[in-house]
């Protein structure tokens, strides 16, 4: 889905942001997507960052002090439990937008987002943030139907992660984290991979045998390689296409 939508965003990027957003590196869907007059306004107000793995950008109870505009990687939005235990809720890259609260007024993140394949992207005070969405109605509209898409995707990801088993998890991870990032080789541990879906890292360890064996993707040392995107659509369970499906029902 995230390609599909970079060739719509590179378009409307010439017609209203213009020529010089893609000048200035922006690759973000979100900022492309903006009138020229918007763009400048929010653009000159953040700063460029490169955001290696595991970067956490916001923390689950701690007050949002910046938000992100990616470029490219993947960030996982990630929900804490009391005891410390955490699961995966939703992911976002160059399609999306990090400090969503801040855009109905919260000060405080009730998730934690954390880089997860290593990433750059545009950074912006929270406090700075509302002043532009003041005078930029444009980007408040794609901001509020972004959380609608991001709701969508939660509430899937969380069925998904109690209806179906842990190889049919992983399958759906990897594509959609293939779809944000463009490319057929990424780093990711079974440490992280057991994070996000919320299991043993011997779980984690067996699915990805089973995707394996099966001559999907290789995994080694930490890198995985799909080698087969079609057989890994097979694989997956129901939720993946049924995203893409909801997104696409929205226009995205």
């Amino acid at each position: 889905m995230a390609g599909k939508n970079r060739s719509a965003g590179s378009r409307v990027s010439l017609r209203q942001a213009g020529s010089g957003a893609r000048k200035q590196g922006v690759e973000n869907e979100i900022l492309l997507k903006l009138p020229r007059s918007e763009f400048k306004t929010a653009f000159s107000r953040m700063e460029f960052s490169t955001l290696p793995s595991r970067t956490v950008l916001a923390e689950h109870g701690k007050p949002i002090e910046n938000c992100y505009f990616l470029n490219n990687g993947v960030a996982s939005i990630i929900h804490v439990m009391t005891d410390g235990r955490s699961i995966e809720v939703g992911l976002t890259g160059r399609e999306g937008f990090i400090g969503l609260p801040v855009i109905v007024g919260f000060q405080v993140s009730p998730t934690r987002a954390v880089i997860q394949i290593e990433a750059s992207g545009y950074k912006i005070s929270a406090a700075r943030l509302q002043e532009v969405l003041q005078t930029c109605p444009a980007l408040n509209k794609i901001l509020q139907r972004y959380s609608q898409e991001l709701s969508i995707q939660s509430i899937q990801i969380a069925a998904c992660n109690r209806l179906h088993t842990v190889h049919q998890q992983l399958a759906r991870w990897l594509l959609m984290s293939h779809d944000r990032v463009g490319e057929f080789t990424f780093l990711l541990t079974q440490e992280f991979i057991s994070h996000m879906l919320g299991t043993r890292r011997a779980s984690v360890s067996a699915a990805a045998a089973v995707l394996q064996k099966s001559g999907l993707i290789t995994y080694t040392r930490g890198r995985v390689t799909i080698k087969d995107r079609a057989g890994l659509e097979r694989t997956s369970c129901e939720c993946y296409g049924e995203i893409c499906k909801q997104l696409r029902a929205w226009g995205v």
